[in-house]
């Protein structure tokens, strides 16, 4: 009977099949919503980010309430940790805790594909609120601080000249 219980509670089966899932698009970086974080009661949620070649997928960044767990699909993802430059290649985790400044990008010439868990959950919704106030700085100044999420623009030019990157425009 524990059992029973157990997959009663455990709600319907899930399955996302290939190229299922709403997407937006920042220009360098895509996103694809393939798991949404209430489907995992809270745990965790993931994402599919398309990366454009020779791009900036976002500024340094530092997250207060999640970890991030990139899985490479394809193509060559860079990460600037701390002050720790990885390169990974298909197959490789590419692990982001939160309390971490970090930055992702791909520089090569082809184009890179990861998947995201994203944990806890939540924070897959930063994406879909973002694209909905693309150009308007107020509002997303508060959707940064909405999501506990601090960015440093102001590195964006030092970090393309750094990794042979650039931020594609929308």
């Amino acid at each position: 009977m524990r059992e029973e219980n157990a997959n009663a509670a455990a709600g319907p089966a899930v399955t996302v099949g290939p190229g299922a899932g709403e997407s937006a698009d920042f220009g360098g970086l895509g996103v694809v919503w393939k798991l949404d974080g209430h489907l995992a009661n809270g745990r965790f949620a993931i994402v599919h980010h398309p990366l454009a070649p020779r791009a900036l997928a976002a500024p340094l960044h530092y997250h207060h309430h999640e970890d991030e767990y990139s899985f490479v699909i394809s193509g060559t993802l860079g990460a600037l940790l701390g002050d720790q430059v990885v390169v990974a290649r298909p197959g490789t985790w590419v692990c982001k805790p939160r309390h971490q400044w970090h930055t992702f990008w791909n520089d090569a010439d082809e184009p890179c594909e990861i998947v995201e868990i994203i944990s806890p959950a939540g924070f897959e919704n930063y994406f879909r609120e973002a694209a909905a106030v693309m150009g308007d700085l107020e509002k997303f100044a508060a959707l940064n601080r909405k999501y506990s999420l601090e960015m440093r623009f102001e590195t964006v030019p030092d970090l393309c000249r750094r990794f042979g990157v650039t931020v594609p425009s929308l």
